[in-house]
């Protein structure tokens, strides 16, 4: 197998950020299992929203944490591949929506 530069062993090591800065990384886990616990919420549904953003923000380890989460929470195939695209056409109209500033600063140049 070839070596990549996102390794999957090292989701398993995210903890390990206690190492340099344990009193952030504390704040931070305790935050983090806060924002996860069920709420208005439900679990799966944060899961569902957190494998959207994920491939949102182009994170391996998060798309592979949360595929794992949200397959053992009972999102389906269809699911998870509708929130991808939720995600990916938000991610694209963003892109586009900013074409309106292109389109401003050209129509002022040519005035």
């Amino acid at each position: 197998m070839e070596k990549t530069y996102y390794d999957p062993a090292d989701l398993k090591k995210f903890g390990n950020i206690a190492e340099f800065e344990p009193k952030l990384a504390e704040m931070f886990f305790k935050w983090y299992n806060e924002v996860f616990k069920e709420g208005a919420l439900t679990a799966r549904e944060k899961a569902l929203i957190a494998l959207a953003v994920s491939h949102t923000v182009q994170c391996p380890y998060c798309i592979e944490a949360y595929t794992s989460a949200s397959v053992r929470l009972g999102v389906s195939n269809e699911q998870m591949m509708e929130a991808v695209h939720v995600s990916a056409a938000i991610r694209s109209g963003s892109s586009l929506v900013h074409g309106v500033q292109m389109m401003n600063k050209a129509k002022k140049m040519s005035m």
